[in-house]
């Protein structure tokens, strides 16, 4: 049976030249990077190399390059963090209603300690749309946080407008681009924002290891506490190997980037065509055009999303039926719910995200397999 892999937005495979790079770091340099003989330095050099090589991959300074465990990590640390921190200027904080639950939850939490938080609508398209965030704005409001891309819809926020109205009024902005970097170009030398993150695999990266821009202007409070690992601001022993081979993906990723964009949306502009075409009820779900380049998500009416899943699944294609963190609830999503969708046809939805890895002809064996069981249902 032909495996069909299509649920990129989930995780990715690990690039045969990422694993390359890190296997080094797994056997011989093992060394711990705080320690100060050979092989721990050798550690350390691994660590500021790359560093270097992702700061300079987002147009930024390697000391505004923060590693973490994980894109959720890097978000809890920036929505705690920069509200701690800046708490004595106020205590309200804005984000989107579609939010990852990284961020939803992380609110969830500061309200419990006292913030305030306004949940920002967004239109029928998952879009924040710039007069509702500065509708929002309050003497009070410290924080912003939009995330760059959807990771069930696709949609892409209008985030350098988002973040020059958040700065307008004298807030820091802060965006979840877990989704985004690897996908996009994202040139942080001209799109102004304070605080970013982005997990390694995400972008064919291994599992284990992301990473938090944040500008030199900007103070946060430290997320972990411990040794003085970042800067003494995130503690504990460094995932070396996660580092390099974080960096190696990116680096790959990032290579000839338009004309694998190219190459991926072409995939996606063809599989929206064809399964629309089986049936007029379908839906796309999110931006039209502005989504990502390897994004569907389609409701069917005719069938349960986690049905028409496990369906596939037993031929041997693996989609999701929303995002990959509530992959087991039976509830609607929350980002289709806020985009106006009805609990019904939210339930009916699904997730066929693509890579550059994904082939004309995973595609063709989506297709007949969504045929043959589209046409059971309706017989």
């Amino acid at each position: 049976m032909q495996q069909v892999y299509l649920d990129n937005a989930a995780t990715t495979r690990l690039k045969q030249e990422v694993l390359e790079a890190m296997l080094p770091y797994l056997q011989e340099s093992y060394g711990n990077a705080s320690s100060l003989y050979q092989l721990g330095q050798q550690s350390k050099r691994a660590i500021e190399n790359a560093r270097e090589s992702i700061a300079r991959l987002l147009q930024v300074q390697p000391k505004e390059i923060y590693f973490t465990a994980s894109g959720t990590e890097a978000d809890n640390w920036a929505l705690k963090g920069l509200a701690m921190a800046h708490q004595h200027r106020g205590k309200h904080l804005i984000i989107s209603s579609i939010e990852h639950h990284a961020i939803l939850h992380s609110a969830h939490f500061l309200e419990r300690q006292g913030f305030e938080v306004t949940y920002l609508p967004v239109d029928e398209f998952g879009v924040v749309q710039p007069a509702v965030l500065t509708a929002a704005m309050r003497p009070d409001t410290i924080l912003v946080s939009i995330m760059w891309a959807n990771n069930e819809i696709g949609t892409i926020q209008p985030i350098a407008e988002l973040a020059r109205i958040a700065h307008d009024h004298g807030v820091f902005f802060h965006t979840d681009a877990v989704q985004a970097v690897g996908s996009l170009e994202i040139d942080l030398s001209v799109v102004n924002v304070d605080a970013l993150s982005f997990s390694a695999h995400k972008f064919h990266g291994p599992k284990g290891v992301g990473a938090l821009f944040l500008r030199n202007s900007v103070k946060i409070e430290p997320f972990l506490h411990g040794g003085s690992q970042e800067r003494d601001l995130r503690a504990g022993t460094e995932n070396v190997v996660g580092i390099v081979g974080m960096a190696k993906a990116l680096e790959l990723a990032l290579a000839d980037l338009p004309k694998k964009t190219a190459y991926t949306q072409t995939l996606r502009d063809q599989l929206i065509t064809e399964i629309r075409a089986i049936d007029s009820k379908i839906k796309l779900n999110g931006h039209p055009t502005q989504r990502l380049p390897g994004n569907t998500n389609f409701s069917f009416p005719s069938m349960a999303g986690d049905v028409l899943l496990m369906s596939l699944d037993m031929q041997g294609i693996a989609a999701s039926s929303g995002s990959a963190c509530s992959a087991l609830s039976v509830e609607p999503s929350h980002v289709l719910l806020a985009c106006g969708i009805s609990k019904e046809l939210a339930k009916s939805a699904l997730r066929f995200s693509l890579s550059d890895d994904t082939t004309q002809a995973d595609i063709d064996r989506l297709l007949v397999v969504m045929r043959q069981l589209l046409q059971k249902v309706s017989q």
